[in-house]
């Protein structure tokens, strides 16, 4: 099965070897080991400072995202959460459950937001933005040095889910003012789901211990403290920590993290190129590296999702609900090539021979 999902991803064939090893004992020196470098090694790749600190949650993104929420925010706060998509939805959802007073800024599928947009929100007294800033489900990368200058503007608390375009689009949290960072195993690092990772700021950290989240698993002070000896609070998803950590060494060793953002961006063009002449619309106004969104003119996007499954052995992502049968996305992360873009447009083609697009 060839693999062009946003998560999972096609994995490294080394990388997923460690996955059929057999788990160790992980209350050790030797993986505290692991945990510290894979730590440090957060820290370089998103720039957030030394000072900074990184956590790891065995839970998806949606727990470290709730994570961050209630370490951060409580009823005093006011949120100004960017609502493009079914995971800026998300957020919207986590604040009403836990009763933290937001707005919304609702967007269209595929458009971007824009300093006009911005300027609507500028000294209303928000205390916390919360954006996705690849909006996976419609495709739309935002623009994160037009937000994090928002934010110092209106001193405002930034906190980005960049779970689907970590490693994929450049990002210093330290440069463009972001406080909380937010990926998973699944995307671009290209390990099995299960594992979220939070990077913290300096500030940020000083913030979580000034506040109570109410809660026991995601209390983010108890998970800094044990990662102080490279350690994490309960049984972690050991396997996958492991991997992510090779992982991480693997891209060091292969150039950093420029370097696979590079990969990335190559792997996206070629594609967007080969389909310039196929009845397909490219429904975003701001593309991540990550994946192209795209609408079939000529037939039902999850009909052509299934097909491509059961007929020709390759993975795309479909949508759900009202994007279901008008969207679908192919991703560019994980241990894809330019020949894998071929096989995919190889099926295209087929596909457009036996009339189906």
């Amino acid at each position: 099965m060839l693999n062009f999902t946003v998560g999972p991803v096609q994995g490294d064939e080394a990388i997923m070897a460690i996955g059929g090893e057999q788990v160790p004992y992980f209350r050790t020196p030797e993986f505290s080991a692991v945990m510290k470098e894979s730590e440090e090694l957060m820290k370089e790749f998103t720039g957030v400072g030394e000072a900074g600190r990184t956590v790891f949650i065995t839970g998806s993104g949606t727990a470290s995202m709730e994570a961050a929420v209630i370490n951060l925010f409580d009823e005093k706060d006011k949120l100004l959460i960017v609502n493009g998509g079914s995971f800026g939805a998300r957020f919207v959802k986590i604040a009403e459950i836990h009763k933290i007073p937001y707005e919304e800024i609702k967007l269209d599928i595929g458009k971007a937001l824009t300093a006009e947009k911005l300027a609507e929100y500028d000294g209303k007294g928000f205390t916390g933005f919360l954006v996705n800033i690849h909006e996976t489900s419609t495709g739309v990368k935002y623009d994160t040095d037009l937000i994090g200058e928002f934010c110092r503007k209106n001193n405002i608390f930034l906190v980005v889910d960049a779970i689907s375009s970590f490693l994929c689009d450049p990002l210093n949290m330290k440069e463009q003012g972001v406080e909380v960072m937010i990926t998973g195993s699944q995307k671009a690092l290209a390990c099995p789901p299960g594992v979220s990772v939070i990077v913290l700021s300096e500030k940020a950290v000083k913030r979580i211990y000034d506040h109570d989240p109410g809660c026991m698993y995601l209390d983010l002070r108890d998970a800094l403290d044990n990662g102080e000896r490279g350690q994490t609070p309960f049984t972690p998803a050991v396997g996958i920590l492991r991997q992510i950590n090779a992982r991480l060494k693997a891209i060091k060793e292969a150039g950093g993290v420029n370097s696979e953002i590079e990969r990335m961006k190559a792997l996206a063009a070629d594609f967007r190129n080969r389909i310039e002449d196929l009845p397909f619309e490219i429904v975003s106004e701001s593309m991540s590296n990550a994946v192209t969104p795209i609408h079939p003119t000529t037939a039902s996007a999850y009909d052509i999702f299934t097909i491509l499954k059961d007929e020709y052995g390759i993975w795309i992502c479909p949508n759900g609900g009202d994007l279901k049968d008008k969207i679908f996305r192919v991703g560019h992360i994980g241990a894809l090539t330019i020949d894998d873009n071929k096989t995919l447009m190889d099926a295209f083609e087929d596909l457009r021979r036996r009339g189906i697009i």
